[in-house]
């Protein structure tokens, strides 16, 4: 029988808790690794291509075609969750994330190659959207900010552990960082043992219009929506601009601009785990406004650098921002969100994101 909605967990500081806690937390540092673990294979892939005809576009594909089918899938995603439980969909996503990802590991063809991104695309899609729908199920209020936060800092912390080890795999050899995929297997076990599938409430027991959205629900998270768009469009000019900005003020270096980039995810980690006291303190709309201005100012900083240690300062203003919406973002979707519709909301939230 299809549920009415999910039951909201209270968090209880139980073995049990601790393990489940822990499993989501390993599992939401996976989704960092979509695109930018590979990046500096792209060098390599390109050389080994380069019989291919527009080889410099299809090669810069196999790092961005997984946002693509994110975005595509993750609506999808949540209607599958709302469905079927959070869970199935999880494990297979999780399957599929590992098999897509180290494909690049056997593939010798540029199409192969895609085809495995496009997938593997996909399987990020399930994963973000199962994963948000059960912070929803299993936390709430101030415990669900505190998660929020952590989950943030463990994002940060696995994007600095897999970025840096994809650069160190592929000077080995370019198919290398395709095997940092792998360890999605490991977290499969712990998916399925300490991963519990949110208990269903019955029709009868649900109140009158708890699965449904009103109109000022649905305008509030079409702005959402959108304000997640855009503040990705604005997050990843960063990344893809800083290296030539640099450049442009005499910092040629790679390294530069890869501790600059560090010293932003740093203050990104170190302000995720500041976000409960952060939203207790302003609320939604103060943390909101906290990231945006952090994100403009940022900007500014860059705009009027005229040496290193300023653009460092500007990297780390932006930390600010990195570390305090994202959780937001998904805190205030779990506000709006019913609970029959929590996957629903949570692929559009998905969804958003990567397009932007």
């Amino acid at each position: 029988m299809k549920p009415e909605h999910y039951a909201t967990a209270e968090v209880a500081r139980s073995p049990e808790e601790f393990r489940r806690n822990a499993t989501l937390l390993l599992v939401s540092t996976l989704t960092i690794m979509s695109g930018a673990t590979i990046s500096a294979s792209l060098p390599g892939i390109a050389v080994r291509f380069a019989d291919v005809e527009n080889v410099a576009l299809l090669s810069r594909l196999v790092l961005t075609l997984p946002a693509v089918f994110i975005a595509m899938f993750s609506p999808a995603a949540g209607f599958l969750v709302d469905r079927f439980g959070r869970k199935p969909l999880l494990l297979v996503s999780l399957a599929l994330f590992s098999v897509a990802g180290a494909s690049g590991l056997f593939l010798d063809t540029l199409p192969g190659l895609l085809v495995g991104r496009a997938v593997l695309g996909v399987a990020v899609g399930g994963i973000m959207t199962a994963t948000t729908a059960l912070v929803g199920d299993f936390f709430q209020g101030p415990a669900r900010d505190r998660y929020m936060g952590l989950q943030q800092a463990f994002v940060g912390i696995g994007g600095t552990i897999f970025l840096t080890g994809g650069g160190f795999l592929a000077e080995v050899h370019w198919r290398g960082p395709f095997l940092i995929y792998t360890v999605a297997i490991l977290l499969l076990p712990a998916a399925m043992a300490f991963l519990p599938e949110p208990r269903r409430v019955q029709p009868a027991t649900a109140t009158a219009g708890e699965g449904r959205l009103g109109g000022r629900e649905i305008a509030l998270l079409g702005l959402l929506f959108l304000a997640a768009a855009v503040n990705m469009i604005a997050f990843y000019m960063i990344p893809t601009q800083l290296p030539f900005y640099l450049e442009h003020l005499g910092f040629a270096a790679p390294s530069l601009a890869g501790t600059a980039i560090g010293a932003g995810q740093l203050v990104g980690v170190l302000s995720a785990l500041a976000f409960a006291p952060f939203r207790r303190l302003l609320g939604i709309m103060g943390v909101f406004g906290l990231g945006f201005v952090s994100a403009g100012l940022s900007f500014l900083l860059l705009w009027g650098a005229e040496s290193y240690a300023g653009v460092l300062v500007a990297m780390a203003v932006s930390g600010v921002c990195m570390g305090t919406i994202m959780p937001n973002f998904a805190a205030a979707a779990m506000l709006l969100a019913p609970p029959a519709l929590r996957g629903r909301v949570s692929g559009l939230l998905v969804s958003a994101i990567f397009a932007g």
